[in-house]
Formats: structure tokens, sequence, C-alpha cells
């Protein structure tokens, strides 16, 4: 969790809020690979792609 506090830090500091929906879409990414990696909902999200 300290790291995306400090991306968020970052993105406060340097004024890129244009970054935050990459970076949101990018660990909704991942979650979802994580989720979809070894679960019974895995046929379900591969659908999806």
């Amino acid at each position: 969790m300290e790291f995306l506090q400090d991306i968020f830090k970052f993105l406060k500091q340097r004024k890129k809020w244009w970054l935050a929906p990459m970076i949101i879409l990018l660990l909704l990414i991942g979650v979802l690979i994580v989720i979809g990696g070894g679960s019974a909902v895995a046929p379900f999200i591969y659908t999806l792609f």
C-alpha cells in the first residue's frame, strides 16, 4: 500500500493528474488477471478478452 501512496504523492506534487486514469486502468487489469488466474471465475473472465 505504500507504493500506492507514493504514486498519489507524485501525482499531487507534480500535478500529473492526467496519469491517474491510466494508473487506475492498469491496477484494474492487474487485479482482474490475479483473480482470473486461479479461480472458478476464470472461464468467464477469459471470454471478455
